[in-house]
């Protein structure tokens, strides 16, 4: 018998890194997700392959049950493979039935955006996963991967959300977010992977002054909500970009790459990132396809 779960993609409009100490963050579910399907199985194992948006083929393994349960871990050329055990580790502490009361499982999950697009890989398959064990995938995130949660909040709802944490626990308000100016937003793609690991040193480095940059981010998320004037909204999202960029010490995307661009952009996520929004009265497409950035998606074409 098949059994079949989605969870939605994620993009964090505002918000970056002081949601992990409770700042309110706009964050929106994307139109993209990934499917979970689950069938029977034998031999104690689980047969998985994942499959990419175009159908190709980017993990195929088998996973003894004896290895979840004992969190095996293999060399680090099986990194995929390894975070999976991890996942499924902790998925088994918190209800051991999946594994104990089944002969094995044959499991394959399809993404409908492009994997390295960073929309929500591992968020996506958390919460699959959480829906078909009936567990908690905020407690399954925070001990496998850590993080704020608000991709697993965007996962579960269709809606723009407002998310925070509140001694720890998730907080979140299904909010109405559709900008009047929708045709001027886009979303581009940089594929700039870098680590972020500077920009969290630098961050948790000025712990003791964040609850001031918490009330101003808050209050922008807030204007951000209200405002139907796309002038407004731009210098909001700009402002955001100068805070953040003092807190983590770093160059806004736009001073670093293309400080000549008529319009706004915006960090979404983590600092170096995948996909920023940026805010235009012209199609800013022939500006960033001829500096090499030819994935260009407007904003009502990913959004929920």
């Amino acid at each position: 018998m098949e059994q079949t779960f989605y969870s939605n993609g994620k993009l964090l409009l505002t918000g970056e890194y002081v949601v992990l100490d409770g700042a309110k963050a706009l964050a929106i579910p994307t139109k993209f997700g990934q499917y979970l399907r689950v069938y029977p199985g034998k031999n104690n194992t689980i047969s998985w392959t994942s499959y990419d948006q175009d159908g190709s083929v980017w993990f195929d393994d088998e996973i003894l049950f004896s290895d979840i349960k004992n969190k095996k871990q293999f060399d680090s050329s099986l990194i995929i493979k390894n975070t999976l055990i991890e996942i499924l580790h902790q998925a088994y502490r918190q209800s051991s039935y999946f594994l104990d009361n089944s002969e094995g499982y044959v499991i394959t999950t399809h993404l409908t955006f492009p994997r390295f697009w960073g929309l929500g890989t591992s968020s996506t398959l958390i919460n699959n996963i959480g829906q078909w064990l009936k567990i908690d995938a905020f407690e399954l995130l925070r001990k496998s991967f850590g993080g704020s949660g608000y991709d697993i909040a965007c996962a579960q709802y269709d809606t723009p959300i407002l998310y925070h944490l509140e001694n720890e626990k998730p907080c979140i308000e299904s909010i109405s977010f559709a900008p009047a100016f929708a045709e001027n937003l886009y979303f581009v793609y940089l594929n700039q992977k870098q680590s972020s690991k500077a920009a969290i040193a630098a961050y948790y480095h000025k712990q003791p002054q964040i609850s001031k940059t918490i009330e101003k981010i808050n209050a922008i998320t807030a204007n951000i909500l209200k405002t139907e004037d796309s002038t407004l909204f731009s210098e909001l999202l700009e402002h955001h970009e100068i805070i953040m960029s003092h807190v983590l010490e770093m160059q806004t995307v736009k001073e670093a790459f293309f400080p000549d661009f008529e319009g706004t952009i915006k960090s979404l996520g983590a600092w170096g990132g995948d996909f920023v929004l940026v805010v235009s009265d012209e199609d800013p497409t022939p500006y960033f396809e001829k500096r090499g950035y030819s994935i260009i998606v407007r904003f009502n074409d990913m959004i929920k």
